[in-house]
């Protein structure tokens, strides 16, 4: 009986062992491929906001070509403004992510019809980052955006607010 005993508990114990050996590589396993699984998510969520950014860029620098000037009065370049400036939030918080922003640039590159080239996305993406960093209304526009602000007076105060940084990018690629 009591080499009964002593087998069932060497059993036991060795299965245990094993259990808690498969659980930490499970464990260790599940931590990579959750680790990967958010590297994708970010990179997807930098892509599409690139893509945003884009395609507002190319918005606001077709009214810039064919008023000569950003006009923060014109009710489209505010919503294209409000649009960019909530699509480069998260560069806030990741211009110094290398996978991050070059995800981010190629969204642009793929969404700005040829405004935004392999040649000057770096300068484009900077551009973007110190208006973003310097700027602390950014988070009170994208708040007014997210709370469904509709009135002209308050999107043209939140244009206006990023008028000379809008300018500015803008010039980067002429008139």
């Amino acid at each position: 009986m009591k080499k009964i005993i002593l087998f069932a508990t060497a059993i036991m114990m060795a299965s245990c062992g094993f259990m808690q050996n498969s659980t930490s590589n499970n464990t260790s396993s599940q931590a990579t491929a959750s680790t990967q699984q958010t590297t994708v998510q970010n990179s997807n969520a930098a892509n599409s906001a690139g893509q945003g950014a884009g395609n507002a860029l190319q918005a606001l620098y077709a009214q810039y070509k064919a008023d000569g000037k950003y006009d923060y009065k014109n009710m489209q370049n505010v919503l294209n403004t409000v649009t960019l400036v909530a699509n480069c939030e998260g560069l806030k918080d990741n211009y110094k992510d290398k996978t991050y922003l070059k995800e981010f640039g190629k969204g642009m590159i793929a969404s700005s019809l040829g405004l935004v080239t392999q040649n000057n996305v770096q300068t484009v993406t900077n551009s973007l980052v110190e208006m973003v960093k310097s700027n602390e209304n950014v988070q009170n526009a994208t708040t007014k955006v997210q709370e469904g602000a509709s009135s002209a007076a308050s999107y043209a105060n939140t244009a206006a607010q990023y008028a000379s940084s809008i300018s500015s990018l803008l010039s980067l690629f002429g008139k």
